[in-house]
């Protein structure tokens, strides 16, 4: 059993299931907490930091992504309308 450096819950946790760096989030307060430890499970709050650096990536592929399809839309439109 560990508890939650955030609200003091316990959090059932089996040692044999978790790996140190192991990333789960309390069932009371949702907090993210990184397993420190596995014998005995000790948790504390995990860095929201990396979620941050992980997002800021997500964001450039999506602007690449968009300016992409900006692109494939002026060529579609410079090549004339097949319509006619």
């Amino acid at each position: 059993m560990a508890t939650c450096p955030e609200c003091d819950a316990d959090i059932e946790v089996d040692e044999f299931d978790v790996d140190k760096g192991d990333l789960i989030s309390c069932p009371d307060c949702g907090a993210n907490l990184e397993v420190t430890s596995t014998s005995p499970v000790e948790l504390e709050g995990a860095d929201d930091e990396d979620d941050d650096e992980d997002d800021d990536e997500d964001e450039d592929f999506e602007e690449e992504e968009e300016a992409d399809a900006d692109e494939s839309e002026d060529e579609e439109t410079e090549g004339g309308d097949w319509d006619e």
